[in-house]
């Protein structure tokens, strides 16, 4: 009898379970693309052991910085399922857009950043997007594939907590504000 009951519980067991465990708190060795946790990639793509393609340079356009990462499945048909970007080419005004479109604000990551992110609603493949842009600075996430029934829009919160104060320098800091000077009568 006990042999049973064990023996259906292992055929229920046989489908795949979603590890549905937050993204490291911590970025920690090994690194895709010199500053992406593989962890967390792992995690938030269900791709282990993926292909990556690309790097980032931080002394690029003045010390803001540009590159991009490309993470694709290794086996299959090598689906692109995860892409980093860093420019110097930033705007405050498309995060203010996506946000006027719905997309949720990220929490403060850096002095003087602004973010969004959200999970498109239409994406068979469970897409989500974070954005951040500190001056000139913009750090864009794209999950172009990521695990059914993990929230995806977190995972890139997430990994963007993890990724940018190591990617956006202090170069993309905004200058600090002058106040005019009262005048004297």
């Amino acid at each position: 009898m006990v042999f049973i009951l064990i023996l259906s519980t292992a055929c229920q067991d046989g489908e795949a379970k979603i590890d549905d465990s937050p993204l490291p708190a911590m970025a920690a060795p090994p690194y895709l693309c010199q500053y992406i946790p593989l962890k967390a990639v792992e995690l938030m793509t269900g791709t282990r052991d993926p292909l990556v393609r690309g790097y980032f340079d931080l002394t690029s356009a003045g010390g803001l910085g540009d590159g991009d990462c490309a993470v694709y499945q290794r086996d299959g048909d090598r689906l692109k399922v995860l892409q980093i970007g860093l420019t110097s080419l930033g705007s405050s005004d498309g995060v203010e857009e996506q946000i006027r479109l719905g997309a949720l604000p990220l929490p403060e990551i850096l002095p003087g950043a602004v973010g969004s992110y959200f999970k498109d609603p239409d994406s068979k493949n469970n897409a989500a997007y974070a954005l951040l842009v500190r001056g000139k600075a913009e750090l864009g996430i794209d999950l172009v594939i990521g695990v059914e029934g993990r929230d995806n829009a977190a995972d890139v919160a997430a990994l963007m907590k993890l990724i940018a104060p190591k990617l956006i320098t202090d170069a993309g800091a905004p200058g600090p504000t002058v106040s005019p000077s009262p005048e004297k009568d």
